[in-house]
């Protein structure tokens, strides 16, 4: 792991990868969208309505995904000083957050027609919300702590303690009454037909692989923000010395 955080050689990995995903992604994820809108028979009770399913499934998954990425990259900065896994979970809160708001969109949108409202408090509900404010405050935390030049260890610290938000939300339709379905895909078992589980599966696969190139481009701007940041700031002390060496002569 510690192989790929030389800057250079995650750039050099980077380079190729992030087109190669973001691709990827485009593809198995318009297809996926194109499968289940135009192919996939209606829903016995809730009727087409279903087809929504196709991206607020994946935008659930991604947002809670965008912050166990957030929470791993902090755990790695914290305990092993990786050296780019502030960045990683910097890169990653962005596209998490867009995709909790999308799944909060998606699924108001679908709860109108199902449950004749379209909010409920409930606990999946309210803890997705909550996933989108932490979001929201993590990012405004990284971004005063690099402008202000505090440490990275507390934008970290608050990255993994957001992460007990995350099995509050898988768990909410067990531990309490909700008008949230129960999850249908467990350990080895699902209860969704062939028909829709297999371009739920690839439009997932390719929301996943677009994640990745997205996270993977904002680590690469991030860098060379830093990169530059650097270049000046050594440009500016060279500048100094050469005046105070000018000054003395």
């Amino acid at each position: 792991m510690h192989g790929f955080a030389n800057p250079k050689r995650f750039l050099s990995l980077a380079s190729w990868l992030t087109p190669l995903l973001l691709v990827g992604g485009l593809l198995i994820a318009g297809g996926a969208l194109a499968w289940g809108l135009l192919f996939v028979p209606p829903d016995r009770l809730m009727g087409e309505t279903v087809r929504i399913l196709f991206l607020h499934v994946p935008a659930a998954w991604l947002g809670m995904g965008g912050w166990t990425a957030i929470a791993i990259s902090s755990l790695a900065f914290l305990v092993w000083r990786h050296p780019l896994a502030a960045l990683a979970a910097r890169a990653a809160a962005a596209p998490g957050a867009g995709f909790t708001a999308i799944c909060l969109a998606t699924g108001s949108i679908w709860g109108r027609p199902t449950w004749g409202t379209w909010w409920v408090w409930d606990g999946r509900l309210t803890s997705m919300l909550v996933l989108l404010f932490l979001f929201f405050a993590y990012i405004a935390l990284a971004q005063a702590a690099e402008r202000e030049g505090v440490s990275e260890r507390i934008p970290a610290i608050f990255g993994l303690l957001g992460a007990v938000n995350i099995p509050i939300i898988n768990r909410s339709v067990v531990w309490w009454n909700s008008l949230h379905q129960p999850p249908s895909l467990t350990m080895g078992k699902s209860a969704i037909d062939a028909a829709f589980l297999v371009p739920l599966l690839f439009a997932v696969l390719g929301f996943s692989l677009l994640f990745g190139g997205v996270m993977l481009a904002r680590m690469r701007a991030l860098l060379a923000d830093r990169q530059a940041e650097a270049r000046l700031r050594r440009k500016a002390m060279e500048a100094l010395a050469f005046e105070q060496v000018r000054g003395a002569s």
